[in-house]
């Protein structure tokens, strides 16, 4: 049985019958041929069809409302819209990514539902071009995904910087911002060629991206965490300076601080113990076929893709509520006073007044 699990059921798809193996390895293991057609994988079962198609669903949900936000944000002006405009940019591409993987049927871009090794360019098994493009659909979608807390740290990161380094010279946060994607982007790229030069097969790719994902995640819970703990210190200064409340900022920081934590913490888990399993097992047995039984992949793809779904619908709120704190900041005349009552904080250097200043502050 272990040997049709992990070598024949591949090639049964294309050579012989269902019928075929099963009569094989019911002779060759002595046991039931029932019990031995219950451990040949199938390609999909009925309920991950069905929980592909609302995941695809759900997901498509989200990129309309996203995309009717960015619609209506464009034909306003100003700064802070250009940012607003930039993250339902990203949250569109997400789902409109995640949503045309779901809604197409599994059995169109692999034989088999769970992950099995395939080289590039293998004449018997033509279909490793389609879990190819699977795999970098896949690997985009995420890549939009992590670039909406990206942008975000990049702007936290350049306005905490006029606080606390007033002097310091500082880089455009869009440029940042896109130099970092392209590292990440470099990294697919790269991923992606050596699978086309047979240095690795399809789980090597699939490791990559695991490993790469975990360690993005990881570092964003930590700038998270300091950005928003320096953040809330501004935010109460500026409220004593000015005599203004800033309670609700305050509350708006924490939320995105929260959520956002709570999904990378869960997204770091989940793929640092995917890619675990990837190495014991790859080393073992030479394949993943055997990890990967349809009842764990269906727990890995059920709270990594609800886990999206979520923070992403979180996003859309923040958004529409005006959490955006920073944009709050930078949506300010120079020495006027912005929303919700901040001083403007000049782009460029100031000279020191007589009287303290909320950005010397």
């Amino acid at each position: 049985r272990r040997w049709a699990r992990k070598g024949f059921y591949h090639s049964y798809n294309r050579v012989g019958t269902i019928e075929d193996t099963a009569d094989m390895t019911s002779s060759s293991s002595g046991s039931s041929p029932l019990e031995d057609e219950q451990t040949l994988q199938i390609p999909e079962t009925t309920f991950e069809f069905y929980s592909d198609v609302l995941l695809g669903t759900a997901f498509l949900a989200t990129a309309i409302v996203a995309a009717k936000r960015m619609s209506s944000s464009r034909s306003q002006g100003g700064a802070e819209t250009t940012v607003v405009t930039a993250f339902y940019s990203l949250i569109l591409l997400t789902a409109s990514l995640r949503s045309i993987w779901f809604l197409i049927p599994g059995t169109i871009w692999s034989s088999d539902y769970t992950p099995h090794a395939l080289m590039a360019f293998d004449p018997d098994h033509p279909d490793w071009l389609m879990q190819f493009l699977e795999i970098i659909l896949v690997g985009a979608g995420s890549l939009c995904l992590f670039s909406i807390f990206i942008l975000i740290l990049v702007y936290w990161a350049d306005i905490l910087k006029k606080y606390f380094y007033p002097g310091a010279r500082r880089s455009k946060p869009m440029v940042t911002f896109l130099v970092l994607v392209a590292v990440l982007f470099g990294i697919q790229i790269l991923n992606a060629a050596l699978f086309l030069l047979r240095d690795y097969s399809t789980e090597g790719m699939i490791l990559v991206n695991s490993v790469t994902l975990s360690l993005v995640s990881i570092v964003c819970v930590c700038e998270i965490t300091i950005f928003s703990h320096r953040f809330r210190t501004v935010l109460k200064t500026l409220g004593a300076i000015n005599q203004v409340s800033t309670d609700s900022q305050v509350k708006r920081i924490v939320w995105i601080t929260v959520t956002g934590n709570l999904f990378f913490f869960t997204r770091a888990f989940l793929e640092t113990i995917f890619a675990i399993l990837l190495v014991i097992y790859w080393h073992k047995n030479g394949t993943v076929a055997e990890v990967f039984s349809h009842s764990l992949w269906d727990m890995y793809i059920l709270l990594k893709h609800w886990s999206e779904l979520a923070i992403l619908g979180l996003m859309l709120y923040i958004l529409q509520s005006r959490f955006t704190t920073t944009a709050g900041i930078e949506a300010v005349g120079e020495g006027g006073i912005g929303k919700g009552g901040y001083q403007a904080v000049p782009d460029q250097d100031v000279v020191e007044e007589s009287t303290p200043t909320s950005l010397s502050v």
